[in-house]
């Protein structure tokens, strides 16, 4: 009986010895920066993302869908990329991702929002789950609150293609998420965020925002004013603005119920007088607004660099550069926005297209 005593003591002490060196390691929640080393789960989408893309959008959103949506997404900081557009006065949306500290670890944080009909949201995911081979990644953004049951992003690239999709429960009213908005996009240029990839030597690893605390005590990662958002696009780095005014001289009377497209280029859009559609995919923000004799618009949060600015009385409704509209002239009025800058830029519209 001592024996089988004994043994049974030594089977226990193994047992225990055993169970002490699987003791899980605390992870380290007190660090400040991150370097090369440091884990970041899907870091590779920060190569794969700049460039300017064009697709059409499918919505289930009050803005609807529509058949073209350009988005020119650059890196603002070492290890954050953005992209803002607007569609009219009342609606604009600005998308950014790029690394936090959040639970002790290193993510990639997904902002996306902006004015809807004039009223401001802000959401927040954070990447959760990465699948990335040769042909193909994809990449899933969930509220890092309320998890992928309330809200939830897939990002999904394949070459030259982009495909970004949200899904919500609306705000809990279904019982499962189902699509809210599907963009499937090309990619038409990447030279023109070549300087804000050489400048920040874009990209390398490193904290843009500390969320260790910012989501305690909240339902969501949605905001709806700047007071509260954790990230409101005024402290976003690097970006300027660019405020464009428009003089109408031609035509004489200018129908209010016609539209003025407003487009801001990264290489020019026509050769001496010759209109270069080919060109049309250097187009990084652009806006419809209504028409009147004199128009201003600010194009806030935009990226440095070299542009050059149209602008189209749209007179047969077609949203394009047609017979019959009017433009200015001369043509491609240049400009230069330099970091955290604003520049004016002036343009008259006063020569009828042939």
């Amino acid at each position: 009986m001592k024996k089988i005593a004994l043994s049974g003591i030594v089977f226990l002490l193994i047992i225990i010895s055993a169970c002490g060196s699987d003791t899980p390691t605390v992870p380290n929640c007190d660090f400040t920066s991150i370097d090369d080393s440091t884990p970041v789960k899907g870091y590779s989408l920060f190569e794969k993302l700049p460039g300017i893309w064009n697709g059409p959008v499918g919505s289930s959103t009050p803005i609807g869908s529509f058949p073209e949506w350009i988005v020119d997404f650059r890196p603002i900081s070492s290890s954050h990329v953005s992209a803002k557009n607007e569609l009219d006065r009342l609606n604009d949306i600005f998308m950014s991702f790029f690394i936090v500290k959040h639970d002790c670890e290193s993510k990639i944080a997904f902002r996306n929002g902006g004015g809807f009909s004039g009223a401001v949201r802000n959401s927040y995911m954070l990447l959760d789950s990465v699948f990335e081979n040769a042909s193909v990644s994809y990449y899933r953004f969930s509220d890092p609150i309320s998890g992928g049951d309330r809200v939830y992003s897939d990002v999904i690239l394949k070459q030259d293609s982009l495909i970004i999709e949200v899904y919500t429960n609306k705000f809990g009213t279904l019982q499962s998420p189902v699509s809210h908005m599907k963009w499937t996009a090309k990619l038409l240029d990447k030279t023109s965020a070549q300087e804000s990839i050489n400048y920040f030597s874009f990209p390398k690893k490193s904290l843009a925002k500390d969320f260790t605390s910012t989501f305690d005590g909240l339902t969501d990662a949605v905001f709806y004013a700047a007071a509260q958002d954790p990230f409101p696009e005024e402290d976003q780095p690097y970006l300027g603005k660019s405020n464009v005014n428009i003089t109408i001289a031609n035509p004489a009377f200018v129908d209010p119920s016609k539209k003025v497209l407003l487009v801001i280029t990264t290489q020019k859009l026509f050769n001496g007088v010759s209109f270069n559609v080919g060109n049309l995919k250097y187009r990084s923000r652009y806006v419809l607004l209504d028409a009147a004799s004199t128009l201003s618009f600010p194009f806030n949060y935009m990226h440095p660099g070299e542009y050059y600015v149209n602008a189209l009385y749209d007179a047969n409704g077609d949203l394009n550069f047609s017979s019959g509209d009017y433009i200015n002239s001369p043509f491609d009025k240049a400009f230069q926005l330099l970091p955290e800058d604003e520049v004016d830029v002036s343009l008259t519209i006063n020569l009828e297209i042939p």
